[in-house]
């Protein structure tokens, strides 16, 4: 993390409602909804009871809800405003330096995806190279509606996981 400094569970759990929100209400991309439900879970023992809570506000919401934090991230390798976690997260993945011709496959292959699914390609990207996200774009745009529904879910808890880490103390 940057310009943040780590935060105790001690601290996390201790903190009003409203503060946990203002805290980590991003680590959802443009749903603090999420973290509104993950507080309601604690105390927390752990950074890993934290990450459940998170894990279980998203899985425990409605489908409606789900598709919306879904449609809330950004398309890979977008030149579109990101978030701040974003902006890093895909400037770590070298998706920030693309060549001409593959910020032009990134592009045909966030249209091919969306219009199949009608949601953005999520890749949590840390740790990836953009041959691997390429890879895996190109894997799961064959997928069924389902499958890819189910697989973006777990790659937004594995984002909620290297966010938290990030700025939880463990």
């Amino acid at each position: 993390m940057d310009c943040k400094a780590m935060i105790s569970i001690a601290d996390i759990n201790a903190m009003l409602p409203a503060a946990f929100v203002e805290a980590f209400g991003d680590v959802a991309e443009h749903s603090p909804w999420v973290a509104r439900e993950a507080a309601g879970h604690r105390p927390y023992r752990d950074r890993e009871g934290m990450i459940a809570a998170f894990t279980s506000a998203l899985r425990g919401a409605n489908r409606q809800s789900q598709l919306a934090l879904i449609r809330a991230h950004p398309d890979l390798a977008t030149r579109a405003k990101l978030t701040d976690d974003s902006t890093k997260e895909q400037a770590g993945a070298g998706l920030s330096s693309l060549s001409a011709e593959e910020f032009a496959r990134f592009t045909d292959l966030n249209t091919r995806y969306r219009s199949r699914f009608a949601f953005p390609f999520i890749f949590a990207v840390r740790g990836a190279t953009r041959q691997m996200i390429l890879e895996s774009f190109e894997a799961r745009v064959g997928n069924s509606p389902e499958v890819e529904f189910e697989t973006a879910l777990a790659q937004i808890c594995r984002i909620f996981r290297f966010r938290l880490e990030d700025r939880v103390a463990p």
